[in-house]
């Protein structure tokens, strides 16, 4: 039927348009087939070209290869190619820059390069193609060399050229290329055009340079701004997690008359993680209801994440069970939902419906299941994961290896992580971490830090978060001097930038060994303000060395920073009641009343024959309570006989 309808509107497009070239008709056909994402299509209509004994001419070519481009496949890739080679065109600039953008879609960079480097002829644009396919692969080696090449053939750059350099300071998060890139565009003269501007802003953000990422916004006109430019800037400020800036540029978007699209929400809403930034997000959500953008697949999924990570898991579900169409993204985004409140329960199940629906789950659904075992200590439940990602033929990918190491380390099964490790035909440093991160979480100190031994002889360059995991081994071990070792070797030997945790392990690690007026200098000189991990980690170890001065200097500061957290007033209580210092116990159970701080009670997760149960404190709800505690009643009592039959023991043998 298809076939039919295009056999239709080309016999129509000939009989309206005789006097035309029948070449260029077939040619039209084809580009607005490709144009209109019928790509497939378009490969048909080039068929029947060829069938009915017309030969493409240097036009034709380019088409087509769009259209194997947009598809991504090799295999139609390589049948165009070899009908250029057999055409007079072989040698077109046009269409062999055509081939090369191509290849370079379908992923095949090697024969791009190839094809490029045998081209009798170059231009701007040739040159254009191949460095913008390897910019985007991030491949930072391979582009400056073409760029090189390119200058020795004495073709001028253009703004093409520069969006596809800042393209690679984006992909490759280098703030150097960024900049470099900048000052180059502006000795071009093309920093003022608007795309290259947009691309600009995007780079810097990826960076994590905010300001920089402003001052290009800034810096294009009013009336030069695009939606594309907005989109940038809100994009910038949702990778870094800034909601509320992201929504500061996007009322100014308002208020100037710009349209908002799919893409402005997919950010707005990306950027709202936090719980605190829920109410923010149900605004956004209204705003996508009243501009359309709410039936998009796409801003569904999000909207879905965004409400789960801010802890409206319910608003999530409703969306997900209002959907008429759902991705694996969508059973995913609802899944991740349910593992990051660690409702292992409702995410496998939720996993069990997507198989049954014929939806299959991906890497990203494992990962996330994985997480939820981690979180749950669930580890039979885990290691059933493993055999899924094994029979579904994800297990030979190092995301997964990964999170199944993460979810061992969790679960303190540290042999079966170290065992999975062994077996990784690729480690990254992320696998390394992890492994190190597990050691430390596990209280194996020594082993985390000579897996950051053996890391470092392999010459792998560790990163921030290894960092913490290190220095969180040599704090529970109460390895000081190790501990400013590694610091130090952090801030100095590979200049990585210190973040809060960091300095939050450094006063844990100060704290325990005793030394918490150091501790306290160590904080009170800190280049950044510190937040209440830092000071939670100094108060912790007022509470082990029963320091009441220092103590309640930091939970001051802690009361101002968290008024209403329950957890440094519980520290602080338990500091006097060591002492025997109850006035100073009845005076924080006071300010806790007066301040309506509740404390809510820990619990406990087991699991039989895979669901999970959760126990509290003076919980007596569960449906087989009085067997549980019937049982814990006799253990109890067995307990205590046991210690009855012991001081018996140790009295006779005095006697003797």
């Amino acid at each position: 039927m298809q076939w039919e309808m295009i056999r239709s509107c080309t016999s129509q497009s000939f009989n309206r348009f005789s006097n035309l070239s029948i070449v260029a008709l077939w040619n039209s056909n084809i580009r607005s087939t490709v144009s209109e994402g019928l790509s497939y299509n378009a490969l048909l209509l080039f068929r029947q070209m060829k069938q009915s004994g017309l030969e493409p001419d240097n036009l034709t070519f380019p088409f087509v290869a769009k259209a194997c481009a947009k598809l991504s496949n090799l295999n139609y890739s390589k049948i165009i190619h070899s009908h250029v080679v057999k055409s007079p065109f072989g040698s077109d600039i046009f269409v062999q820059s055509a081939m090369v953008n191509m290849y370079i879609k379908c992923g095949e960079l090697d024969s791009a390069c190839c094809l490029f480097e045998e081209m009798p002829e170059k231009d701007v644009a040739s040159c254009n193609t191949i460095i913008m396919g390897f910019a985007q692969s991030g491949l930072l080696g391979r582009v400056s060399k073409l760029f090189c090449q390119m200058r020795l053939m004495e073709f001028k750059p253009d703004s093409i050229t520069l969006i596809a350099l800042t393209q690679l300071s984006s992909n490759t998060t280098n703030l150097n290329v960024a900049r470099a890139v900048h000052c180059f565009g502006i000795q071009l003269g093309v920093s003022d055009d608007v795309s290259v501007a947009n691309t600009l802003i995007a780079a810097y953000a990826k960076c994590n340079d905010l300001s920089s990422a402003e001052g290009v916004f800034n810096g294009i006109s009013l009336g030069m701004k695009t939606v594309v430019s907005w989109n940038s800037m809100i994009s910038g400020c949702a990778h870094l997690e800034e909601s509320a800036e992201a929504i500061g540029f996007y009322q100014l978007m308002c208020q100037n008359g710009v349209k908002s699209d799919v893409s402005t929400f997919l950010s707005l809403l990306s950027s709202c993680v936090q719980p605190e930034a829920l109410l923010i997000g149900k605004a956004l959500h209204s705003h996508a209801v009243q501009t359309g953008c709410d039936l998009d697949i796409s801003v569904i999924n999000t909207l879905i994440s965004m409400y789960s990570k801010c802890g409206d898991i319910d608003s999530a579900h409703y969306l997900f069970n209002t959907m008429y169409e759902r991705t694996c993204v969508s059973w995913t985004a609802m899944i991740s939902g349910y593992a990051e409140k660690g409702n292992l329960d409702g995410a496998l199940s939720l996993f069990y419906d997507m198989e049954a629906t014929g939806e299959k789950p991906d890497l990203v659904t494992v990962v996330a299941l994985l997480s939820a075992c981690g979180q749950t200590g669930a580890l039979e439940t885990g290691r059933w994961i493993n055999l899924y990602a094994i029979s579904a033929g994800l297990r030979g990918n190092v995301v997964v290896c990964n999170a199944l190491i993460d979810m061992y380390a969790k679960c303190g099964s540290m042999k079966d992580a170290h065992e999975l490790f062994q077996t990784m035909p690729e480690r990254t440093i992320i696998t390394w971490t992890t492994m190190i991160a597990g050691y430390a979480l596990n209280g194996e100190s020594t082993e985390a830090l000579d897996f950051f031994s053996q890391m470092m002889k392999l010459g792998l360059k560790p990163n921030h978060i290894t960092f913490l995991a290190v220095l969180q081994a040599c704090s529970h071990a109460g390895f000081l001097e190790k501990g400013w070792k590694n610091f130090n070797l952090m801030t100095k030997v590979y200049k990585i930038s210190l973040r809060l945790e960091h300095y939050a392990c450094m006063a844990d690690l100060l704290g325990r060994a005793g030394k918490l007026n150091e501790a306290l200098d160590f904080i009170l000189k800190m280049p950044v303000r510190p937040d209440c991990g830092v000071w939670g980690a100094l108060l912790g170890a007022c509470q082990i060395h029963q320091d009441i001065e220092i103590g309640k200097y930091v939970a001051s500061r802690l009361f101002e920073l968290e008024p209403e957290a329950a957890v440094s007033y519980v520290a602080m209580a338990n500091i006097y009641a060591a002492e025997g210092k109850w006035d100073g116990v009845a005076k924080i159970r006071s300010t806790m009343k007066c301040k309506k701080v509740r404390k809510f009670p820990g619990s406990s997760h087991i699991q039989v024959n895979g669901n999970t149960h959760v126990f509290t404190v003076e919980d007596r709800c569960h449906p087989e309570e009085l067997l549980i505690y019937r049982v814990l009643d006799g253990l109890a009592l067995q307990l205590k006989e046991s210690r009855l039959r012991l001081s018996s023991e140790d009295i006779i043998a005095y006697d003797l």
